[in-house]
């Protein structure tokens, strides 16, 4: 490989939360017991270099002395237009269409705010991303969930019948939409996100889709993007991309839109720039500028063969050791979403007690009860193979097959 996916980094005092950030806050993993360091597994960041070409860019850019105000240029967006040509097949895309988002999660607010006021009902997919939770609750919204359901394979599917039903039932007209799906690791076919549009466009629902996960799309599968799928999902989708879970730049800020519809695109700006906080950071835009040069694009390739080993590695590895740990291996991001439930009830513990004892021997993995998963963890796996290797050596040893 051209790049480096195996150097084990020292992120300590280097403002990560991942590390720095254990133990100091409820809901975070505590701290492990002396004698063990820890592998981080819990925030969705990873734990490689980034390519090269950003931190040249930011550092090119940060040389000249003066950062007053500034406008995104037009190399900033043209980068966008190749790089959703190039990777996703959108042809009809053009600068008019492209709007800067203070992350995915602040263009999730904007255009809900649009179109929903607050008690109004939303839907969402459940397992959900807990992104999606607190900033429904905070702006006064009430969550509809729509659970996915397993397939004889184990493999989750929306409910359509459910969806429908749902909307119908609470009047909805706004659905957020996650593909790739947080946290189940589904990578959407064609006749599904159809069959979803379908329904939306029958019961009158803006969609708001949140595709930060494109571009990590696992060996055997491809990301298809929501507002592709016929013409209705083209004028009445808000598309929410970014290169940060890409290219591990969650801390520089910065997301876009793609939205093709004016009077959804002007509602959604307008509603934006009210706050005044909207705006795009300099070196944010030079970062993307970055990451989506040609490099990038080797970069990206090779992570995604990399995070492609470490999957199949940590399937593998839960279906031989772990009875009764179940998952659905992820058809793309870097995450894994396993269920203890039976692990749980067969050995007479708590999915909390399973937690803190991976915690104690540092396995920083989530709690999944905060994704709607009663008994699931959420596992990170974009690091170097020996450390995944080196976690799921100790939770055979000291967790799953222990006696504790």
């Amino acid at each position: 490989m051209k790049y480096d996916f195996t150097t084990i980094i020292d992120r300590h005092g280097k403002d990560a939360i991942a590390i720095d950030g254990l133990g100091r806050k409820p809901g975070r993993p505590m701290l492990p017991d002396e004698g063990f360091d820890v592998i981080p597994m819990w925030v969705a960041d990873m734990n490689f270099p980034t390519v090269p070409t950003i931190q040249e860019a930011i550092i090119k850019r940060a040389t000249h002395p003066a950062f007053g105000y500034f406008a995104p240029t037009e190399e900033y967006y043209q980068c966008i237009i190749h790089w959703q040509k190039s990777r996703n097949g959108v042809m009809d895309l053009s600068e008019e269409h492209i709007g800067y988002e203070n992350g995915v999660l602040g263009g999730v607010v904007s255009a809900l705010t649009a179109y929903a006021a607050p008690g109004d009902a939303v839907l969402v997919h459940s397992p959900t991303y807990i992104g999606f939770t607190h900033c429904l609750n905070n702006n006064g919204f009430r969550i509809v969930h729509s659970p996915l359901v397993k397939d004889e394979d184990g493999i989750w599917r929306m409910d359509f019948a459910d969806m429908e039903e749902k909307i119908k039932q609470n009047h909805i007209h706004v659905a957020i939409f996650c593909s790739p799906h947080n946290p189940c690791g589904r990578v959407w076919q064609l006749d599904e996100i159809q069959k979803a549009m379908e329904i939306y466009e029958r019961n009158d629902v803006i969609v708001i889709s949140d595709e930060i996960w494109s571009d990590i799309i696992l060996e055997g599968h491809k990301h298809i993007p929501t507002q592709s799928v016929n013409a209705w999902a083209h004028e009445h989708v808000v598309a929410l991309y970014a290169p940060s879970k890409t290219f591990n730049l969650a801390g520089l800020i910065g997301a876009y839109h793609i939205i093709y519809n004016q009077t959804l695109r002007d509602r959604i700006n307008s509603k934006a720039s009210k706050s005044h906080y909207n705006s795009m950071n300099v070196l944010s835009m030079h970062a993307l500028i970055g990451a989506y040069q040609p490099e990038g694009y080797v970069w990206l390739d090779e992570l995604r063969e990399v995070i492609t080993g470490n999957v199949n590695y940590a399937v593998e590895y839960i279906r031989k050791h772990f009875e009764g740990v179940e998952l659905m291996k992820p058809e793309g991001t870097y995450m894994l979403f396993i269920d203890c439930e039976k692990w749980c009830k067969q050995h007479g513990k708590t999915i909390e007690e399973v937690e803190k004892a991976g915690y104690r021997v540092g396995v920083a993995w989530q709690d999944g009860r905060m994704f709607h998963g009663p008994y699931s963890i959420r596992m990170n796996l974009a690091l170097p193979l020996a450390r995944v290797q080196e976690a799921f050596e100790r939770l055979n040893q000291y967790v799953f097959n222990a006696n504790w």
